[in-house]
């Protein structure tokens, strides 16, 4: 499914919105937390509220902020102002919309950063699911800087927006997912995981890690800490399976 070189983290924890909800993402053993920079998201913080969530878990446990048609500078005054360890790009490319867009080419202005690149995998999606995935690759290759894994969620239903692009709770077909074949980077799933789903998606996608926000959420934006203990058993249960 993915190449041989490792992934940033295995589990990660994403869309936390509360210091006390980080503390326990990494006491149950997630090795990333998400933290949402997206407007219109349920999940969108600010600096302020953003600095003291990372400021709340230890230094072993990564920092990813997430974006969506952010320009590279607006990413690094962020990334510097909260202490961020890498970037995630939600958004789509080609997008007729700016305001969606993240081209290969905000990777390759952000090559002192980690980052992370997410794709939206429609229902249904053939054998060529993960061709725009690979043509992205290429140009930000060619630019000289790839991202260190490529996050597959699920489409929007209706009309993407900046708020439906991540956290909907909608699951990615995992067969189709393998059966899209590999890419040149390490490959993570995201999309509609559950504590009692996500170990049946990792042995079904192949994929090497997982992110999870509203499937370990009492609500939009606050995790319940049993959900979390239990999502992250079950991930590394089944990834020690392989």
């Amino acid at each position: 499914m993915s190449s041989e070189r490792s992934a940033p983290f295995r589990v990660k924890i994403c869309g936390i919105t509360r210091a006390a909800d980080a503390k326990d993402a990494a006491a149950a053993g997630a090795d990333a937390i998400g933290l949402n920079f997206v407007v219109g998201s349920p999940r969108c913080l600010s600096i302020e509220r953003a600095s003291d969530i990372a400021a709340a878990v230890p230094p072993d446990v990564l920092r990813v902020g997430v974006f969506v048609g952010a320009t590279a500078a607006e990413i690094r005054r962020c990334v510097a102002a909260v202490g961020l360890d890498a970037v995630q790009l939600h958004g789509r490319w080609p997008a007729a919309d700016p305001a969606l867009a993240d081209p290969p080419e905000t990777c390759a202005a952000l090559a002192e950063l980690p980052v992370i690149r997410a794709v939206h995998l429609a229902p249904g999606a053939g054998p060529a699911a993960l061709d725009p995935a690979r043509q992205w690759l290429a140009r930000a290759d060619a630019l000289g800087h790839a991202p260190v894994l490529m996050l597959i969620d699920a489409a929007p239903s209706g009309p993407a927006t900046a708020a439906t692009l991540g956290g909907t709770g909608r699951t990615v077909d995992w067969l189709a997912l393998r059966a899209a074949g590999g890419l040149p980077v390490p490959v993570g799933l995201a999309g509609g995981l559950r504590p009692d789903t996500v170990a049946t998606a990792i042995r079904e996608s192949g994929a090497v890690a997982v992110d999870v926000a509203s499937g370990v959420e009492s609500e939009p934006g606050r995790k319940d800490r049993v959900a979390m203990e239990r999502f992250v058993a079950a991930a590394r249960a089944a990834f020690a399976m392989r």
